[in-house]
């Protein structure tokens, strides 16, 4: 039996229903299907435009695809907030806005993993903007709406556009641009209805059976409220040939229509304070402040709208701000006392440990603590004046007389030591000598005042001295013969020695004197520090690492020759047990066996030396 129901042109067992475009009897051509998902990465906390939605769409679903602590927000072109706006969070309900009203839905289970959502049957007649409040990574927002087409789109015939444009946020929100995907199709799904083959008729639907008694609506029930409500028609049973009211039994139960709920009582309900939730704590911990929405409203004809909120003058107003903490904020803490400088001399730095704990002495990052406050770690510390040692080259292989004495030159410098286990206490005043004498063999004398050729420079490089003999002779037929000096003094006396320069050194190597011995006897080592310096005696790598002089040598290889006390014997036979037993540290033992502990004592020391 066939179930008899209203069709959407008011008659009942018509079977017209309204497609997808609402055209009454429509066949989803007159509009089209846009939908898409907005699945941007947005990294900045705020308002952020994900789509718009063109004036005149129906059918409007914008869903959040997770739930997620963002939010949905939607405000006209005009730049009137619809529904979270001003930072403020609007609860679950019914919201006017562009010409028609919308579902917002937040669900609020503990174990449901859908998002928010915004429904509206439309039309629409202005540009609604879409937005999201960005707090943490975006999920996806899936958004659908239909628009009406100026030419029929034909079933067979779907558009699709796989690629929109960037949405451009405005109104002084961020504007981001951001991919998002379109798909233009027929309302009626975006699928060709099957066709059939060209050979084969329709099948032909069988006659419907003409009823003798049909539903008829009849009035309605009385109004459920005093305002803002509603109420449900009535239908009865009556007979199709002359409309008089019979029993319900006669018609069929099952096609009976529902009944609709109707606005009754349209006078408005007393304005109330609708409250909206609290917005996020402005920090993150300590002291903040969140804010929510507190709106005039009124139902009216089964609508919920904002008023002035003058008519809600006789009511308290709910707090708008509200101080909020979430947690105690992190502390610097000093974990550790300062190190110890550096270097052992001059100026080094000294550091601690500081670190941010939380207020349940966690170690948590630096940037949960305010990091002006910060204490330093890290400081400059000046341990004194250095220790400085004689540094000096080796000594020049020429003389500066060419012939009987001259002397030879090195370079003497006193510079600041840096290694700390050399016993230097400072340069003192035992400046090494930085000339000694040579001699070249015997020359020949002259006749008066006698120079003989200057000599090579006493330095190879950087500065030195030359020297030439000067001598008083009496030159005769047969020989020359040497005068005491005041002889000539009459004659202006030559120079005997001269500056001189041959060219800039560059780099060379510099050392200071041998540590002691760190041992006595059974070999040890000393050590002394080499410098490569330039011409300004400034450290320089320019030198010939072949010539580096020897920064550490072996000493003092002879053995130790133990002291031999004629009084220490052994007492006993069986001291060698008293060794074996490791009793020498006592005084008893170790004056009963003395000659035996002392050979241990011996060996022992031996053997730490040599390791």
């Amino acid at each position: 039996m066939f179930q008899l129901h209203q069709g959407c042109d008011e008659y009942l067992g018509s079977g017209r229903v309204m497609d997808k475009c609402g055209v009454c009897g429509g066949n989803n051509t007159t509009c089209r299907l846009v939908s898409g998902v907005f699945k941007h990465s947005l990294s900045k906390i705020g308002y952020h435009k994900i789509v718009e939605i063109p004036e005149g769409a129906t059918k409007i679903n914008v869903t959040e695809m997770v739930k997620s602590r963002n939010y949905l927000a939607l405000r006209s072109r005009s730049g009137r907030s619809i529904i979270n706006g001003n930072w403020a969070i609007d609860r679950p309900g019914k919201y006017e806005g562009g010409g028609t009203m919308f579902t917002y839905r937040r669900p609020n289970e503990i174990r449901s993993t859908a998002g928010e959502s915004f429904l509206a049957e439309g039309p629409t007649n202005e540009i609604l903007d879409v937005y999201m409040i960005f707090q943490q990574p975006n999920p996806g927002v899936h958004y659908e709406y239909i628009l009406p087409t100026e030419q029929p789109v034909g079933p067979q015939q779907p558009n699709h556009r796989p690629e929109g444009n960037a949405v451009n946020g405005q109104g002084g929100y961020d504007n981001h641009r951001n991919t998002k995907q379109e798909n233009f199709n027929p309302a009626g799904g975006g699928r060709d209805p099957p066709r059939l083959p060209d050979n084969q008729v329709p099948v032909a639907q069988p006659p419907r059976r003409v009823r003798d008694y049909n539903w008829k609506m009849a009035g309605a029930t009385e109004c459920s409220a005093s305002c803002g409500k509603g109420q449900y028609s009535i239908f009865h049973c009556v007979s199709r040939l002359n409309h008089a009211q019979v029993s319900d039994a006669l018609c069929d139960s099952s096609s009976r229509p529902t009944p609709q709920e109707e606005a009754c009582n349209l006078q408005p309900c007393p304005a109330f304070w609708d409250i909206g939730e609290w917005s996020e704590c402005s920090k993150t911990c300590g002291l903040g402040m969140q804010h929510r929405q507190v709106l005039c409203r009124q139902i009216y004809a089964n609508r919920t709208l904002n008023v002035h909120t003058s008519r809600c003058r006789d009511l308290e107003r709910p707090e708008i701000a509200s101080t909020c903490q979430l947690k105690i904020c992190s502390e610097w803490q000093i974990r550790s006392e300062w190190t110890a400088c550096s270097v052992p001399c001059g100026l080094g730095q000294k550091s601690r440990e500081v670190r941010c704990v939380s207020n349940v002495g966690d170690f948590v990052p630096d940037e949960e603590c305010n990091m002006n406050l910060r204490p330093i770690d890290v400081e400059n510390c000046d341990m004194g004046a250095c220790a400085k040692s004689w540094f000096y080259t080796e000594w020049g292989n020429r003389c500066s007389a060419e012939c009987g004495m001259g002397v030879r030159t090195r370079g003497v410098l006193c510079l600041t030591n840096h290694i700390g286990s050399l016993p230097l206490e400072g340069c003192g005043s035992e400046r090494p000598a930085d000339s000694q004498v040579c001699n070249n063999g015997p020359c020949e004398n002259r006749i008066e005042w006698f120079t003989g050729p200057w000599s090579q420079c006493s330095a190879e490089c950087g500065p030195g001295s030359q020297q030439r003999a000067v001598v008083c002779l009496l030159k005769s037929e047969e020989a020359f013969t040497v005068m005491p000096p005041y002889e000539c003094s009459s004659l202006e006396r030559p120079l005997s020695q001269q500056s001189c320069n041959l060219k800039a050194c560059g780099a060379k190597w510099y050392h200071t004197d041998w540590s002691a011995c760190s041992k006595t006897c059974e070999g040890g080592f000393r050590v002394r520090e080499v410098r490569c310096l330039s011409d300004d005696m400034l450290s320089s790598d320019g030198c010939d690492e072949q010539l580096r002089p020897a920064q550490r040598e072996n000493c003092n290889p002879e053995p130790c020759i133990p002291h031999i006390d004629e009084n220490c014997r052994d007492k006993y036979f069986n001291c060698n047990v008293v060794v074996q037993a490791r009793l020498c540290v006592y005084d008893y033992y170790k004056t009963t066996c003395c000659a035996s502990c002392s050979r241990v004592t011996h060996r022992q020391s031996i053997h730490r030396g040599r390791s």
